[in-house]
């Protein structure tokens, strides 16, 4: 093979990454901060090159599936096409499914992070930090490991404060912000409660009552 068949697989895996090279590309507007989500610097995330779960190293910026699928938010699945193939970024620009050596090479490269795109909004920037401070999630797994151990109470009280102030603070940059919901998963990465399954940690949020390990606390 040496031209693209269309059949859409590639888009289907997956939203490409963001590179410095699409920046103009979110700043424009061109493709919407509502329609991308962060993988926060320290989360478990599946690497695409070495097929493996892994910490990463950077935020990684990346475009939403469609409802619960991997399918890219942009991609036509009647015509097999993409909605803004003009205006594609990098990482679906070089990708050839018959030869991802290019891809490979840039992969892990040059990616655009939040602080690129946010750190002159002085107010929101802070209130990023300050979340990405107290969920960190070297943090987080070092409490994970802790739930095992004599250090089991402590480690789960201090791990339900982080869930609920996660929680907490998407909803108040919302009712009292006025930000749109949509944008929360771009500003502070995915919630908590929906990326500790990664780590084993099984997590549930009923209105504002927080499970872990099917108890309430």
């Amino acid at each position: 093979m040496s031209e693209c068949a269309r059949c859409g697989t590639c888009c289907q895996k997956g939203g490409p990454s963001f590179h410095i090279e699409d920046r103009m590309l979110i700043e424009t507007g061109e493709i919407p901060s509502k329609f991308l989500y962060t993988i926060r610097k320290g989360e478990l995330a599946h690497d695409n090159v070495k097929a493996c779960l892994k910490p990463v190293t950077s935020d990684i910026i990346k475009i939403k599936g469609k409802e619960d699928s991997w399918t890219c938010l942009f991609f036509d699945e009647v015509k097999k096409g993409c909605t803004i193939y003009k205006g594609r970024p990098l990482e679906c620009r070089v990708l050839k499914c018959w030869d991802t050596r290019i891809l490979e090479q840039i992969y892990a490269n040059t990616r655009l992070t939040r602080k690129d795109l946010i750190s002159e909004v002085k107010g929101l920037w802070d209130l990023i930090k300050e979340h990405q401070a107290r969920c960190d999630y070297t943090k987080i797994q070092g409490l994970i490991i802790n739930l095992a151990d004599g250090k089991r109470d402590d480690a789960r009280r201090e791990l339900l404060e982080i869930i609920r102030y996660d929680a907490e603070i998407r909803k108040l940059v919302v009712s009292r912000g006025g930000l749109d919901a949509d944008m929360l998963d771009f500003l502070f990465g995915r919630p908590l409660t929906k990326t500790l399954g990664n780590y084993g940690v099984k997590v549930r949020q009923i209105g504002d009552n927080i499970y872990l390990d099917g108890r309430i606390r």
